[in-house]
């Protein structure tokens, strides 16, 4: 596979401004000051995003309590994130990012490995920005299923 861009502990978080499910713009840089978890997803409605994003709604009490804010982003269109808000009533923003830019600049978007082959696509990754707007931590290729559990766990929430 070749060398993609990754983001490490320290790096500035890159900003972006993407549309939510409603077509609202939302910058990264509207929560300086504040921590947030930014996670990437392939696509809204399939299985695996599925149980990701109930995950993050189910523990988003706890999260917003110990001082975060999520943010999911798909390369799906605002219409189709807006269809899956409402379909597992999401409580937290899903940013749209049609053109893959956002994504390829956090290095979750490039070679994959699935089901034996390599391909372009999403890498299911989770970060979480310092109130300075600092990469705190930064996880590639994690799984959709106990992923929240174990981030509340390293994050002590």
């Amino acid at each position: 596979m070749s060398e993609q861009k990754r983001l490490s502990v320290g790096d500035a978080a890159p900003d972006f401004r993407l549309p939510d499910s409603t077509g609202k713009e939302v910058a990264l840089s509207d929560f300086r000051g504040r921590r947030v978890v930014v996670y990437f997803y392939p696509a809204a409605g399939t299985p695996g995003c599925t149980k990701q994003a109930c995950d993050f709604r189910d523990n988003l009490a706890e999260l917003n309590d110990a001082g975060f804010t999520v943010l999911g982003i798909s390369p799906d269109k605002p219409a189709k994130l807006a269809k899956f808000v409402a379909d597992e009533g999401l409580t937290f923003p899903l940013l749209s990012d049609e053109s893959r830019d956002v994504l390829t600049e956090w290095g979750a978007f490039g070679e994959k490995q699935n089901y034996g082959r390599t391909i372009m696509g999403v890498i299911r990754s989770t970060f979480v920005v310092d109130p300075e707007g600092n990469i705190e931590r930064a996880m590639y290729n994690v799984r959709a299923t106990g992923h929240v559990a174990k981030l509340r766990k390293d994050l002590a929430v």
